[in-house]
């Protein structure tokens, strides 16, 4: 995927944001040349969408991507507070 083609693609969409994660994370991977979770692992041990955790604040909590010391990810919509993403993802 070109820098040109992804900027489109995602400039353009209208997807809410429990439909787009997955799909703009793979694009981001296939942009950047780098493997997508499946591919990099595919036992879903380290690396996997839609991650469980404990929140700082109490209460179970989900993460959009994951990978085991290295990231966690949460995507939001557009005109989203990120710092209400922040306190989600941490």
């Amino acid at each position: 995927m070109t820098p040109g083609a992804f900027i489109a693609k995602w400039r353009a969409s209208a997807l809410k944001e429990r439909l787009a994660p997955r799909e703009h994370f793979i694009d981001l991977c296939r942009l950047l040349g780098e493997p997508t979770p499946a591919e990099a692992d595919p036992t879903g041990a380290a690396y996997y969408f839609e991650r469980g955790a404990r929140k700082d604040t109490g209460g179970d909590g989900w993460t959009d991507v994951w990978k085991r010391h290295c990231f966690a990810w949460e995507c939001k919509g557009k005109n989203t507070d990120l710092d209400a993403a922040f306190n989600q993802l941490r």
